[in-house]
Protein backbone atom coordinates (compact mmCIF):
# COMPACT_ATOMS: atom_id res chain seq x y z
CA UNK A 1 0.00 0.00 0.00
CA UNK A 2 2.93 2.54 1.29
CA UNK A 3 4.61 1.29 -2.28
CA UNK A 4 1.73 2.65 -4.32
CA UNK A 5 1.54 5.85 -2.53
CA UNK A 6 4.88 6.84 -2.84
CA UNK A 7 4.69 6.15 -6.81
CA UNK A 8 1.73 8.35 -7.27
CA UNK A 9 3.44 11.26 -4.53
CA UNK A 10 6.36 10.70 -7.21
CA UNK A 11 4.01 11.64 -9.95
CA UNK A 12 2.33 14.18 -8.32
CA UNK A 13 6.09 15.64 -7.83
CA UNK A 14 7.28 15.14 -11.14
CA UNK A 15 4.05 16.27 -12.71
CA UNK A 16 4.45 19.64 -10.50
CA UNK A 17 8.13 19.97 -11.38
CA UNK A 18 7.50 19.67 -15.01
CA UNK A 19 4.30 22.28 -15.18
CA UNK A 20 6.29 24.61 -13.66
CA UNK A 21 9.07 24.20 -16.20
CA UNK A 22 6.99 24.84 -18.69
CA UNK A 23 5.03 27.78 -17.19
CA UNK A 24 8.85 29.62 -17.31
CA UNK A 25 9.50 28.26 -20.85
CA UNK A 26 11.68 26.04 -19.68
CA UNK A 27 13.53 23.79 -23.32
CA UNK A 28 13.97 20.38 -23.90
CA UNK A 29 12.47 18.99 -21.03
CA UNK A 30 13.64 15.22 -20.38
CA UNK A 31 12.39 12.92 -17.53
CA UNK A 32 14.41 9.74 -16.72
CA UNK A 33 13.79 7.40 -14.11
CA UNK A 34 17.14 6.47 -12.03
CA UNK A 35 15.33 3.96 -9.23
CA UNK A 36 17.55 1.49 -10.68
CA UNK A 37 20.91 3.66 -10.93
CA UNK A 38 20.95 5.04 -7.41
CA UNK A 39 19.14 4.72 -3.80
CA UNK A 40 19.11 8.46 -3.29
CA UNK A 41 16.12 9.74 -5.90
CA UNK A 42 13.91 7.92 -8.50
CA UNK A 43 13.75 10.73 -11.02
CA UNK A 44 16.50 12.94 -12.85
CA UNK A 45 14.64 15.88 -14.87
CA UNK A 46 16.93 17.83 -17.06
CA UNK A 47 15.77 21.31 -18.61
CA UNK A 48 17.59 24.13 -20.82
CA UNK A 49 16.79 28.03 -19.47
CA UNK A 50 18.25 30.49 -22.81
CA UNK A 51 19.90 32.65 -19.97
CA UNK A 52 21.14 33.27 -16.49
CA UNK A 53 17.75 34.83 -15.75
CA UNK A 54 15.84 32.58 -17.35
CA UNK A 55 17.39 29.61 -15.48
CA UNK A 56 17.04 31.48 -12.13
CA UNK A 57 13.76 32.07 -13.13
CA UNK A 58 12.62 28.09 -13.94
CA UNK A 59 14.70 27.19 -10.43
CA UNK A 60 12.90 29.59 -8.45
CA UNK A 61 9.68 29.05 -9.96
CA UNK A 62 10.44 24.98 -9.26
CA UNK A 63 10.94 25.38 -5.91
CA UNK A 64 7.91 27.69 -4.94
CA UNK A 65 5.25 25.26 -6.77
CA UNK A 66 7.20 22.06 -5.20
CA UNK A 67 6.72 24.09 -1.84
CA UNK A 68 3.44 25.17 -2.54
CA UNK A 69 1.98 21.46 -3.39
CA UNK A 70 3.11 20.39 0.14
CA UNK A 71 6.24 18.79 -0.86
CA UNK A 72 8.68 20.77 1.53
CA UNK A 73 10.98 23.23 0.69
CA UNK A 74 14.09 22.11 -2.00
CA UNK A 75 17.59 22.60 -1.53
CA UNK A 76 19.13 24.18 -4.52
CA UNK A 77 22.56 25.44 -5.66
CA UNK A 78 24.49 27.58 -8.53
CA UNK A 79 21.94 30.14 -8.10
CA UNK A 80 24.74 32.71 -8.32
CA UNK A 81 26.13 32.36 -11.97
CA UNK A 82 23.07 30.57 -13.33
CA UNK A 83 24.99 28.52 -15.69
CA UNK A 84 23.33 25.29 -13.98
CA UNK A 85 21.05 24.60 -11.53
CA UNK A 86 20.28 21.99 -9.41
CA UNK A 87 17.07 22.09 -7.51
CA UNK A 88 17.04 18.80 -4.91
CA UNK A 89 13.33 17.82 -4.19
CA UNK A 90 13.89 14.86 -2.64
CA UNK A 91 12.60 11.81 -4.68
CA UNK A 92 13.37 13.98 -7.64
CA UNK A 93 16.65 15.81 -8.74
CA UNK A 94 16.19 18.59 -11.25
CA UNK A 95 19.10 20.02 -13.46
CA UNK A 96 18.42 23.21 -15.33
CA UNK A 97 20.47 24.44 -17.59
CA UNK A 98 22.17 26.66 -20.24
CA UNK A 99 21.67 24.48 -23.71
CA UNK A 100 26.12 24.78 -23.88
CA UNK A 101 26.33 23.39 -20.51
CA UNK A 102 24.02 20.64 -21.37
CA UNK A 103 25.98 19.80 -24.36
CA UNK A 104 29.59 19.81 -22.79
CA UNK A 105 28.54 17.62 -19.40
CA UNK A 106 25.62 15.37 -21.64
CA UNK A 107 23.66 14.15 -18.45
CA UNK A 108 21.54 12.24 -20.61
CA UNK A 109 24.55 9.58 -21.35
CA UNK A 110 24.27 9.13 -17.28
CA UNK A 111 21.06 8.95 -15.63
CA UNK A 112 18.79 8.27 -19.51
CA UNK A 113 18.61 4.90 -20.15
CA UNK A 114 15.19 4.41 -18.59
CA UNK A 115 13.15 7.96 -20.10
CA UNK A 116 9.91 8.47 -18.70
CA UNK A 117 7.08 9.15 -21.07
CA UNK A 118 5.55 12.25 -20.28
CA UNK A 119 3.07 14.47 -21.98
CA UNK A 120 3.96 17.96 -21.99
CA UNK A 121 1.97 20.55 -22.30
CA UNK A 122 -0.59 18.61 -20.12
CA UNK A 123 -3.74 20.57 -19.37
CA UNK A 124 -3.53 21.57 -16.01
CA UNK A 125 -6.47 21.33 -13.69
CA UNK A 126 -8.54 24.55 -13.78
CA UNK A 127 -11.00 25.96 -10.97
CA UNK A 128 -14.44 25.26 -11.51
CA UNK A 129 -15.64 28.73 -12.97
CA UNK A 130 -19.45 30.10 -12.78
CA UNK A 131 -20.86 28.99 -16.13
CA UNK A 132 -21.12 32.40 -18.86
CA UNK A 133 -23.82 33.11 -20.95
CA UNK A 134 -22.57 32.66 -24.76
CA UNK A 135 -24.47 35.05 -26.70
CA UNK A 136 -26.18 33.84 -29.65
CA UNK A 137 -24.45 33.70 -32.99
CA UNK A 138 -27.58 34.52 -35.16
CA UNK A 139 -27.02 38.56 -34.65
CA UNK A 140 -23.18 37.92 -36.32
CA UNK A 141 -24.56 35.81 -39.14
CA UNK A 142 -27.27 38.62 -39.79
CA UNK A 143 -24.32 41.32 -39.57
CA UNK A 144 -22.66 39.87 -41.86
CA UNK A 145 -25.35 39.19 -44.25
CA UNK A 146 -26.03 42.85 -44.59
CA UNK A 147 -25.15 44.82 -47.44
CA UNK A 148 -22.60 47.32 -47.93
CA UNK A 149 -25.35 50.12 -48.78
CA UNK A 150 -28.75 50.64 -47.45
CA UNK A 151 -31.26 50.07 -49.92
CA UNK A 152 -32.21 54.20 -50.15
CA UNK A 153 -28.09 54.59 -51.36
CA UNK A 154 -28.77 51.32 -53.99
CA UNK A 155 -31.57 53.32 -55.40
CA UNK A 156 -29.99 56.74 -55.44
CA UNK A 157 -27.02 54.70 -57.40
CA UNK A 158 -29.32 52.72 -59.78
CA UNK A 159 -30.57 56.40 -60.85
CA UNK A 160 -27.25 58.50 -60.76
CA UNK A 161 -25.68 55.68 -63.25
CA UNK A 162 -29.64 55.64 -65.39
CA UNK A 163 -29.64 59.11 -65.72
CA UNK A 164 -26.05 59.66 -67.23
CA UNK A 165 -26.01 59.73 -71.26
CA UNK A 166 -24.39 56.38 -72.52
CA UNK A 167 -21.59 57.87 -75.30
CA UNK A 168 -22.56 55.93 -78.27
Amino acid sequence: MTEVSDKKDVQKLQRTIVDSLEDVKAQDIQVFNTEHLSPLFERVIIACGTSNRQTKALAANVRDDVRDAGFGKPRMEGEENGEWIIVDCGAIVVHIMQPTIRQYYHLEEIWGDKPVRLKLGAAKPQPAAKPVAKKSAAPKAAAKKTPAKSPAAQKSATKKTASKPSKS
